[in-house]
């Protein structure tokens, strides 16, 4: 029987700095092929059962609760059993919007100012002198800490360029998608500006993007941004993921424009509205009436809490606002809602761990969640924004599960322990092991552990 607590492992590619490290140095991550597992045996889930999860073909088909103290079926080991005790499962964590172009690229772009107009500056100067590769090894690098954190399932926003070479980002994000392929589901939305023409948003969509992304409240005329990027997709009969209303005051009329043109879409196609910080600072009349829009046209809502935290509110020294749409109202008024990071580590946020347990936790400081909603939204509810099929120890599932070493949820989002097992469609995609070591050795290795590069 496997006990994948702790493994030798690979770890991920660096480019010799801080910002492309893809762990800490407490911790050893193993990241070898994936590897099948049939069983989990003595797992406790966040409503204090102990079980045993069965597992076929991808899927959960039994969770069957076990006495004493949850001891594995030792008479019958077989080689794709985990030893679950001392872990509790979860559904495995979706992040529904990120910036894996951007990410771990602070450190060569250290914008002056901190606002988003600030950020975008300095992020189209350094996007410049960039090419495909480069772009290539920070994604790759800012997915596997995804994965490793537990991770299962990422949607990225890609910037097009408009230059002589308009699509590399797309086309690393492509080459990252295949390479990790066996560990996580890459969506890619292609970042469309004002300024990009059709031509190139097609030509986005045939070299591999999903969806069809923008920020048209940053456009000369939100408007007609707004309604050229869904014409463009109801052309191609794709799907949009636009960032909207990602500012605390005015009024752009973009939700609106938003909600009308998709609310006569087929159920299933996918609609998400990221970031929707102006929510957050109407008055109570017009969150309810932006919920039921929202609602009524099947929009999905994905929250962003620690870039909006840090780019919003700066110019208030009194009150100063959260820069967050108002969750529990959207939630209350029947809105799907996931929450994801965002931007990792570059011009728009120089701080964050790739890590879902960090989104949760700030969703229970910043948007006065309880802990149950606050990891439903990095769990379910992305999944559900994304359009992805259910998810977690529950049969029927698919098995994309969390392993942590935690007594429950509140120590999970408290304390982010490292002891991590990381399943993708009932297969090992990672284990994470935190060590201990003597500190007055200059070298502190075992044979059996290898420090992630």
């Amino acid at each position: 029987m496997d006990t994948l607590t702790r493994q030798r492992g690979d770890g991920a590619p660096s480019r010799g700095t801080p910002d492309a490290r893809p762990d800490g140095p407490a911790a050893r991550a193993h990241t070898a092929a994936p590897r099948q597992v049939d069983r989990i045996t003595g797992v406790g889930l966040p409503d204090g059962r102990v079980v045993d999860v069965d597992i076929e073909g991808g899927v959960v088909v039994a969770v069957t609760e076990v006495g004493g103290a949850g001891l594995p079926d030792l008479a019958n080991p077989g080689p794709a059993v985990i030893d679950g005790r001392g872990y509790l499962a979860l559904t495995a964590p979706a992040e529904p919007h990120a910036h894996l172009d951007k990410a771990l690229s602070w450190g060569a772009t250290r914008p002056p100012g901190c606002d988003l107009g600030a950020a975008i500056d300095a992020w189209r100067a350094f996007s410049a002198t960039v090419d495909e590769d480069e772009i290539h090894e920070r994604a790759l690098a800012a997915a596997r800490r995804l994965v490793a954190s537990g991770t299962t399932a990422v949607r990225t926003h890609v910037d097009l360029h408009d230059d002589g070479d308009p699509l590399r980002g797309i086309r690393a994000l492509v080459r990252v998608r295949g390479e990790l392929a066996d560990q996580v589901d890459l969506q890619i939305a292609a970042m469309v500006g004002d300024e990009d023409p059709a031509d190139r948003v097609r030509a986005a969509l045939e070299a591999g993007a999903d969806l069809i992304g923008g920020a048209p409240h940053i456009a000369p005329d939100s408007v007609a941004e707004t309604h050229r990027l869904i014409d463009l997709a109801e052309e191609l009969g794709v799907g949009v993921d636009l960032h909207v209303n990602e500012f605390l005051d005015g009024d752009h009329a973009m939700l609106t424009t938003f909600t009308d043109r998709v609310a006569s879409w087929e159920p299933g196609r996918i609609r998400t509205a990221g970031h929707c910080c102006r929510i957050g600072a109407m008055d109570a009349l017009g969150q309810a009436s932006a919920a039921e829009a929202l609602c009524e046209a099947g929009v999905g809502v994905v929250t962003l809490p620690i870039t909006n935290l840090y780019l919003q509110g700066r110019a208030e020294c009194t009150s100063t606002p959260r820069g967050l749409p108002p969750v529990q109202g959207l939630l209350d008024g029947g809105v799907t809602v996931g929450a994801g990071a965002d931007n990792v580590r570059d011009p728009f946020n120089p701080v964050g761990r790739s890590d879902a347990v960090e989104t949760a936790m700030l969703l229970v400081v910043a948007a006065h969640l309880d802990m149950d909603t606050a990891w439903h939204l990095v769990t379910d509810g992305a999944r559900e924004v994304m359009g992805l099929p259910p998810a977690g120890p529950v049969p029927g599932h698919r098995a994309d599960l969390l392993l942590v070493r935690a007594g429950g949820l509140d120590d999970v989002i408290a304390d982010a322990p490292v002891d991590r097992i990381v399943l993708r469609a009932g297969r090992v995609v990672s284990a994470t092991a935190s060590v201990v070591v003597d500190p007055f050795l200059t070298q502190a290795h075992s044979p059996d552990l290898q420090e992630a590069p």
